[in-house]
Formats: C-alpha cells, sequence, structure tokens
C-alpha cells in the first residue's frame, strides 16, 4: 500500500493533477511547505499547481516509520518548471503522516533547501 500511494503521488505531481493528488489526502490535511508556509493541502496544491508549468521527479528511495505506524517519507529528485520558464532542481523529501482510519495522508512536511532556488520563486510570483 506504501509503494502504490508513493506512485499515485509522483505521479499525480508530474502530472499536475489537482483532483488525483487531493484524493491520497484527508479532507482537512496540512501541508507544510519551506516556500509556502503551513496551509491545508487543497490550498497548498491550487496554489503549487498555478505557479508550476512542468514536474518532474525521479523517486530515489522510500523511508517507512520504525514505530509501527504507515507514516513513510518519499526522497525525490525533482525538476520544477516555474510558470516564467525557469527551471530549479533540488533534492527534496516529503514526510507523510497517514491516518490509520483513512489510509490517506493527512499532514506533509516538505524538507529541502531554498536558498538556490529562492530568487527564482520570488520572481516567478510577480
Amino acid at each position: 500500500m506504501v509503494k502504490e500511494i508513493c506512485r499515485q503521488y509522483l505521479d499525480a505531481l508530474n502530472e499536475g493533477s489537482l483532483e488525483k493528488i487531493l484524493s491520497l489526502f484527508d479532507q482537512d490535511a496540512v501541508v507544510v511547505s519551506p516556500l509556502y508556509g503551513e496551509m491545508s493541502a487543497a490550498r497548498f496544491y491550487k496554489d503549487l499547481f498555478a505557479d508550476t508549468s512542468r514536474s518532474e521527479t525521479r523517486l530515489l528511495n522510500i523511508f517507512h516509520s520504525v514505530s509501527g505506524s504507515s507514516d513513510m517519507a518519499l526522497h525525490f529528485y525533482y525538476l520544477w518548471t516555474l510558470k516564467n520558464g525557469k527551471a530549479v532542481e533540488f533534492e527534496c523529501v516529503d514526510v507523510f503522516e497517514i491516518s490509520w482510519d483513512s489510509n490517506k495522508i493527512k499532514r506533509l512536511k516538505i524538507i529541502y533547501d531554498t536558498a538556490a532556488i529562492r530568487a527564482d520563486f520570488h520572481e516567478n510570483q510577480s
């Protein structure tokens, strides 16, 4: 099940499909992002996809919780083409808290170094 959620998540991210990606999240799920801050998953992906002209990911690792929960983390390479055409690339770790009753994502914390891309991101917002 965990690998399937990972595959579906990265596929939906690559496709830019708001419907597909939100189907993986609880209705009240929260995303914490180094660029966007903390917000609802629905708001985060709506904003992300509005700022994106193309996404390409390459999965590097899947990590599982040692606590026995179904929580997991994805380590992947992300090539993000902003709506202004600038491409930024970086390694990223997405840490997922999975709801035990719905088997959906209830919280996502995104971890990556924003130093190299922050200027391009802010320019894209203009």
